[in-house]
C-alpha cells in the first residue's frame, strides 16, 4: 500500500529522493530547453528546499515513488513545484494524489489557488494538468530566452476535498 507522508525533520534519504527525481524527469532530457532545474539539485539543496517548503513524499514498503514541494506564494496562492513519480509508479493516479495533499496544504494555509509552471514542449503535461482542474494562465520565458519556455497554470481550491477514484 502507497502511503503519502510530509517530509520531517527525520527524513535523510536526499540521495535517494534526488535519484526519484532525476528518474521521474529523465524523459525531459533533450527536449526541453533550458534543461530542467532539476539537474542542479543536490542532496544538500533538497534538504534545504524541504527546510523551507512543505514536502509530500509517496511511499511503498520503503521505496520511494513520489514527491511533490510546495511553496506559499503571496496573493493567496500556494506554487507546486517538483511533482515526481518514479517512471514504474506513473499511471496510477499517484500524482493525483499528491497534489490533493498539496490542496489540503492549501486549504490548512488559507490558499484558494494552486500555482504552477511547466514547459512548453511538454504538451502531455499541459493535457493532464488541464484535466487536474488547472488552467493556463501565461506564457513566459526563462531569463535570455526571447521565446515562450513555460507556461503557468492555476487552478481553485475546493472548500471540499476532491473525492480520488482508486
Amino acid at each position: 500500500m502507497i502511503e503519502i507522508t510530509s517530509v520531517g525533520s527525520g527524513f535523510h534519504r536526499w540521495d535517494d529522493l534526488l535519484a526519484l527525481i532525476h528518474s521521474s524527469f529523465a524523459y525531459m532530457d533533450d527536449v526541453i530547453d533550458p534543461p530542467s532545474s532539476a539537474k542542479g539539485l543536490t542532496p544538500a539543496s533538497l534538504a534545504e528546499k524541504a527546510g523551507t517548503e512543505i514536502a509530500f513524499l509517496a511511499v511503498e514498503e520503503g521505496q520511494l515513488l513520489g514527491c511533490i514541494f510546495c511553496r506559499p506564494e503571496l496573493a493567496d496562492c500556494l506554487y507546486i513545484g517538483k511533482l515526481a513519480v518514479h517512471p514504474d509508479a506513473q499511471g496510477k493516479g499517484l500524482g493525483r494524489r499528491l497534489l490533493a495533499k498539496a490542496e489540503a496544504a492549501a486549504r490548512e494555509r488559507g490558499c484558494s489557488r494552486l500555482r504552477l509552471e511547466t514547459r512548453i514542449e511538454l504538451t502531455g503535461n499541459h493535457a493532464t494538468f488541464a484535466h487536474w482542474g488547472f488552467v493556463k494562465t501565461a506564457e513566459k520565458s526563462h531569463p535570455g530566452y526571447d521565446r515562450v519556455t513555460f507556461i503557468e497554470m492555476v487552478r481553485t481550491v475546493d472548500a471540499t476535498p476532491p473525492v480520488l477514484a482508486s
